[in-house]
Order: structure tokens, then C-alpha cells, then sequence
């Protein structure tokens, strides 16, 4: 792995003691929050290999808790976020998993309310860096560091170039693009990292293409 800063490896201004198990963490919980829009009454949260291990220890708990009440790494609320949560009846549930997957420190985050759900998949790769690799069953990598938008769509031929057709017009740049499907001909995701924050007003000219089904942006 290649770090361009010292910052990489030494991490982000953050709540302790670990970038890979606190900040990550929280960016993981955060890059949920930011997905679903809005303040959850429910999240189940499975930990994986070494997240499984020491969560408790390394505050991987109440830093993933803390994202997704949009707490950023800095934050000192993150160190009440269990509590926030209980006082506030958002009911969080922690599982330590036993199953063996690709990357040690991987987070899985069941929540939802009334109106939906969302489950995503994190890894938190160090220095406070991470990739969402899994939404709602669609593989993806989103690294949460730069603006993105996300936009399910039919699986149809054109799609994907209408959408960069609108990022070009307003010379919006990709930094990385990434489509996946679980079935063809069915729905598919664009997974889009863009050097700037995307206006509304793109995001509503993309809603309203053929198409499309939801369109979500991400601030980095």
C-alpha cells in the first residue's frame, strides 16, 4: 500500500486510542449515516476478526456509534455515543462473528426505521482509512474520503452514459467509477467519486433521467 502523506499513516485528528479501530471505525458508522439521511431507531452492528476481538478495549463500539449519529473522528460526543443512544431509544445491538472474511477490521450495519432499511459492509484498511464494500447486497467500493453519489438504475444500455454526460456538462470529474449488478437486466449501481461537491441541482437532473431509481450523495 502506498501512503502520499505522513497523515496516512499516523491517522486523522481523532478520538483514541486507533486510527484503524476507532477513526475507521467511526467513518464506517459515518459513511452509514450519511446513506440512510437520517437518524436511525435501530442498528445491529456484526464485527469481524480482529474488530470481533477488541472492540470493547479499542472503542470500536462507541466510534462506529458515534458515526452513525454523524459524529465525526474529533468528536468528543463520541465518547458518550452509547449513551446518546440509549437516552434517545435507539436500540443497538453488537454481534461478534466467528466467519473468516477478506480484511480483519470488518464492520457489518443492520439499521433502519420505520420507513427503511440499510445494510452496508466496512473495512477499515489503517490510518483512519476505509472502503465500504457491500450496500444492500451490491458489491462496491466507496472509499468515503471523496464526494460521491450513488445511483441505482435498471440495468439498461445507455444508463450509465447519461448520467456522465450530465458530470461532463457541468465539468464535474470522476475520480473513480464503478458499476455492479446482482442480476443482469435487472438493477445495477453506480458507485461515483467526484473531485468536487456535487450541486443539487446535478443531482436532480440524474433523478430525472430514464432509468434511474435513487440517486445519493455523499459528502467527503
Amino acid at each position: 500500500m502506498k501512503y502520499k502523506s505522513v497523515f496516512d499513516i499516523i491517522g486523522p485528528i481523532m478520538i483514541g486510542p486507533s486510527s484503524s479501530h476507532t477513526a475507521g471505525a467511526a467513518r464506517i458508522g459515518r459513511v452509514a449515516r450519511s446513506l440512510f439521511g437520517r437518524e436511525p431507531k435501530w442498528a445491529n452492528i456484526s464485527f469481524y476478526g480482529s474488530f470481533a476481538k477488541t472492540y470493547k478495549g479499542h472503542g470500536t463500539d462507541v466510534a462506529i456509534v458515534g458515526g452513525i449519529l454523524d459524529y465525526d473522528t474529533y468528536d468528543e460526543r463520541i465518547k458518550e455515543s452509547l449513551q446518546y443512544a440509549k437516552d434517545h431509544k435507539i436500540k443497538i445491538r453488537f454481534t461478534e462473528e466467528d466467519a473468516l472474511t477478506d480484511h480483519p477490521n470488518t464492520a457489518r450495519i443492520h439499521m433502519g426505521d420505520d420507513n427503511g432499511e440499510l445494510e452496508i459492509v466496512g473495512i477499515s484498511i489503517g490510518g483512519g482509512k476505509i472502503e465500504i464494500i457491500e450496500l444492500n447486497g451490491f458489491e462496491l467500493k466507496l472509499s468515503g474520503h471523496h464526494p460521491a453519489i450513488l445511483v441505482v438504475h435498471d440495468d439498461r444500455f445507455g444508463a450509465i452514459a447519461a448520467v456522465s454526460n450530465i458530470l461532463a456538462k457541468h465539468e464535474i470529474n470522476i475520480g473513480h467509477m464503478d458499476v455492479t449488478r446482482k442480476e443482469k437486466g435487472k438493477m445495477a449501481l453506480m458507485t461515483i467519486e467526484v473531485d468536487q461537491i456535487i450541486d443539487e441541482k446535478v443531482i436532480q437532473e440524474i433523478t430525472a433521467l430514464p432509468n434511474i431509481t435513487q440517486v445519493t450523495r455523499i459528502a467527503d
